[in-house]
């Protein structure tokens, strides 16, 4: 089992930025891509970002190129998401999810290849 906790989310204005952490439980962290994803209310979930278990690949949607980065930190069981140059169609709430060790590369893009989920942190970007 494992669990994940997201924190970092809050209100910023256009353009300025945000770093979310996502502290997991359990002793098989480094075994697990890890993936960011975002809701909007009355949106489907959708990708933002993901990296392999070793943080060798990683992997954006269109809309967090250029903009978004995601790192991990095996020693301290947690992955983080910066994100900079926020825009008003960015809020959402974020969500920090584990895929287990059997998925790889492109895959890690789907949200039904993840097995654990965070509760969610509100990003909210003003106009």
């Amino acid at each position: 089992q494992v669990q994940l906790v997201e924190s970092g989310g809050g209100l910023v204005q256009a353009g300025g930025s945000l770093r979310l952490s996502c502290a997991a439980s359990g002793r098989t962290f480094s075994t697990y891509a890890m993936g960011w994803f975002r809701q909007a209310p009355g949106k489907e979930r959708e990708f933002v970002a993901a990296i392999s278990k070793s943080g060798g690949s990683t992997y954006y949607a269109d809309s967090a190129k250029g903009r978004f980065t995601i790192s991990r930190d095996n020693a301290k069981n947690t992955v983080y998401l910066q994100m900079n140059n926020l825009k008003p169609e960015d809020t959402a709430v974020y969500y920090c999810a584990a895929s287990p060790i059997l998925y790889t590369g492109l895959v890690l893009t789907t949200l039904n290849k993840y097995d654990y989920w965070g509760q969610g942190t509100q990003v909210t970007v003003s106009s």
